[in-house]
Order: structure tokens, then C-alpha cells, then sequence
């Protein structure tokens, strides 16, 4: 047991001088003629009376206690292990028809309320590539930039499709930017890569994520097979890839991601924590028998 501000303690001295002011203080009363009989022992009702005058100074003594702040070590809580996650989501024109857009947009929201407590950063990639929000635990800022990532919005030079870039620039982005723990690129694409195919680039690629310790899952969103060569990487990352084929589909595979690469805990350490409990109990059990004694359980003049 330590306390916070040991020196309150010293004030401990005036509920003492109370209670022996009070026992010295005690005097028979006020004689009545009656007094003068024979009466029994009253010696309980005196020890009764005394104990219930005491209270005030206990009290008093509680609450300089907690004032002085006890505290007692223990273990804090687990603490969550940050998960880094960017997702890397396409705006090419083609990610506008059939809904996917929406549809991406709507799965993405979940999965980040789902994943509270983690970072998540947020690319938008075509021909070009745009960091449009560093990794952050303020998964409000995820959300409301999503909007903003409708293909509708974007500029004529967004309009391709090129993966492979797109990958490398997020494995840059988490170089700089992501703490210790797990770090994933969630790759949301509709479409072939025009910088991937010739089987050198996505073993380059897959070398470099690995190396930066970054696990890849694509989510190949349409009607079409997934990209053999994006399957390549996340499998080479020790990732994986998935078809979208509807919005149902989608909220399932992110439902996936999240059981296969679940919240991580580690032990807190040992530290000084507030230990108030047993002494605001004692303080206020005090306060209830003085209360109790008010009630009729006192001293008279007589």
C-alpha cells in the first residue's frame, strides 16, 4: 500500500485529538432528584453511546485517507496489439458500374467498426495513386473520406488500372508510417493490371511486401475471375484473394479477413492503481451509525 500524497496523512492527528477531547469531555450529567436512587448498570447503554460519538472522527479520518490517495500495485488490463491495415481501393471507371463502388464502400465501413482499435490508412489507386489517409486509429476519418473515393469524382489520368504500383506505394506508405504489430494491405479491385503479367513484377512485388513483414488480401469485386497474378502475391505474402460477386458476399469475405487476422492482446504491466474501496466503505459505515445514533441513540442532559 502507497499513497499518492503521504503527507495528508499527518492530518490524521486531528481526528485523534477529537476522540480524546471527546472521552475527556464526558461528565455524568445534569443531577436530577432521581438520580439519587438505585439503578442497574448502565454500562452497556455507556459504551454504546461512546462508540456512537466516535463516529464523526472516524469519518473524518476516512475521508483524509482518501485524500491522501491510496494506491495498491496491480496489473493493468490486457492491452490491444495494433493491427495496421491499408486498404488500397480502386477508382478506375470501371469500379463505378454495376454498384461496385457502393458496394465496396458500404463493406469497408463495416469492417472498420468491426476493427475499432486498430489503424487503417486509405489509398485510392487508377493509372495514379493518391494517399488519401495516413494510418490512424480515428476510424471516423476512414469512413468519412470514403465518400469521396467515388470513381464518378476522380480525374481523367485515375482512369486505368495498375496493381502493382498501387502495392508498392502503399508497402512505402507503411514503412513510414505503421507502428509495431501486424501490418495488411486489403486490396479492393474490379480489374486486370496493366503492370503485372510478365511473372518477374509480382514475384518482385511479393518479395518486397514480405520483406516489410505486409500480408496481402484481395478482394477481386465483379463478375470476373480474380487476376492470377495478384493471387500470386497474396498467396506468396501468406495472404489470400477472394471473389465479390455481391454485397452479401463482400461483408462475408471482410467477416473472414477479420477471423483469420483477429484483435491481438498482451499483458499490461504492473502499475500503481487507486485502492479507495476499502476505506470509503469504512467512512461510510462510520457515517451510517452516527446517523443511526442521531436517530435516538444519544446522550441527554440528564
Amino acid at each position: 500500500m502507497t499513497f499518492a500524497h503521504p503527507w495528508v496523512l499527518l492530518l490524521l492527528v486531528i481526528p485523534v485529538l477529537l476522540l480524546v477531547w471527546g472521552v475527556q469531555r464526558r461528565d455524568p450529567g445534569v443531577a436530577v432528584p432521581i438520580d439519587h436512587g438505585t439503578h442497574g448498570s448502565k454500562r452497556l447503554l455507556f459504551l454504546l453511546l461512546g462508540l456512537f460519538e466516535c463516529m464523526p472522527a472516524l469519518v473524518l479520518a476516512g475521508a483524509l485517507v482518501l485524500l491522501a490517495g491510496p494506491q495498491s500495485l496491480r496489473q493493468s488490463s490486457n492491452e490491444r496489439v495494433l493491427t495496421n491495415i491499408q486498404i488500397c481501393m480502386d477508382v478506375s471507371g470501371s469500379m463505378g458500374s454495376d454498384g461496385r463502388y457502393k458496394m465496396a464502400k458500404e463493406a469497408i465501413e463495416a469492417f472498420t467498426l468491426e476493427r475499432e482499435g486498430d489503424a487503417f490508412g486509405l489509398t485510392l489507386f487508377g493509372s495514379h495513386q493518391i494517399r488519401w489517409v495516413p494510418l490512424t486509429t480515428d476510424l471516423k476519418v476512414i469512413r468519412g473520406a470514403l465518400p469521396f473515393a467515388n470513381p464518378r469524382y476522380q480525374p481523367i489520368h485515375m482512369v486505368g488500372t495498375r496493381i502493382g504500383a498501387a502495392l508498392l506505394f502503399c508497402r512505402d506508405n507503411m514503412l513510414h508510417e505503421a507502428e509495431e504489430g501486424d501490418r495488411l494491405i486489403i486490396l479492393v479491385s474490379d480489374g486486370f493490371s496493366s503492370d503485372l503479367g510478365d511473372g518477374f513484377a509480382e514475384h518482385d512485388i511479393a518479395d518486397e511486401l514480405k520483406e516489410a513483414d505486409i500480408k496481402l488480401y484481395h478482394i477481386h469485386v465483379g463478375t470476373d475471375e480474380v487476376p492470377p497474378e495478384v493471387v500470386d502475391i497474396a498467396d506468396r505474402t501468406g495472404g489470400d484473394a477472394f471473389v465479390a460477386r455481391d454485397e452479401a458476399g463482400l461483408a462475408q469475405i471482410f467477416r473472414h479477413i477479420d477471423k483469420m487476422r483477429p484483435a491481438k492482446f498482451k499483458p499490461g504491466g504492473t502499475m500503481p492503481m487507486d485502492h479507495f474501496a476499502p476505506f470509503a466503505l469504512a467512512a461510510l459505515l462510520a457515517l451510517g451509525l452516527h446517523t443511526l445514533g442521531l436517530l435516538g441513540i444519544r446522550s441527554t442532559p440528564w
